[in-house]
């Protein structure tokens, strides 16, 4: 993993960039459409607060945008690896996205746990109470004020692609943060030859070349 060619590894970097954007831009529209059909109602300060199911959105749409942000510094970092502030960049941007994505997992998961083992009974927070408990498998009884039609069978299954989504974003993060460690020789990718290959590169070019060519001349 922390080996980077310098012939191929410029575009496999930039297809993980792309596939980074693809997958931000889908986890980003399945937490806001999350948002609008079911956890605005249950979020409301006037009703009671369902934190799992409210954090975890909100986390899921944050790593959306981050691995977009991500995917681009990648792109860009394909086409300049001699560019120190660019690949610093694309470390920092990497791992906060890979810690992120890890964290929007592991809450999705619990969310979707929590909510298969209560009958969804936290997704009718903002029901009226009756003598019949309240879940969202059967909320015929219950008196809402939003439309409860399926609401159980839609969330779980817009919530476990998120949960799949931000695993894919972890892991495409990791292996973006470890090309940046390749490209700056730092360990445990200190063996790595990249750095030396992306100096000698330098130094062989023939703007390099002119001007080292200018100097000799200088002092002779």
């Amino acid at each position: 993993m922390c080996s980077f060619d310098k012939d191929k590894g410029p575009g496999r970097l930039m297809k993980k960039g792309l596939v980074l954007i693809l997958v931000g831009h889908m986890n980003f529209i399945l937490g806001a459409i999350v948002h609008g059909s079911v956890l605005r109602h249950i979020s409301k300060p006037s009703q009671h607060i369902s934190t799992q199911y409210t954090v975890a959105n909100i986390i899921s749409v944050t790593s959306g945008l981050l691995s977009i942000a991500s995917g681009i510094i990648a792109i860009v970092v394909s086409r300049n690896l001699h560019k120190l502030k660019l690949i610093i960049g694309l470390m920092v941007a990497s791992f906060l996205n890979a810690l992120l994505s890890a964290a929007c997992s592991a809450g999705l998961l619990l969310a979707i746990g929590v909510t298969i083992a209560h009958n969804g009974s936290g997704l009718m927070m903002g029901c009226n109470d009756t003598v019949v408990p309240v879940n969202a498998r059967s909320p015929v009884s219950a008196q809402c004020p939003f439309d409860t039609t399926r609401i159980y069978d839609t969330t779980l299954a817009l919530w476990i692609p998120c949960a799949m989504l931000s695993a894919a974003e972890a892991g495409l993060s990791v292996w973006c943060f470890v090309v940046g460690l390749a490209l700056r020789g730092i360990m445990p990718c200190g063996k790595s030859y990249i750095k030396e290959q992306l100096e000698e590169e330098t130094e062989n070019s023939p703007q390099t070349r002119r001007l080292m060519g200018k100097h000799f001349k200088a002092e002779a």
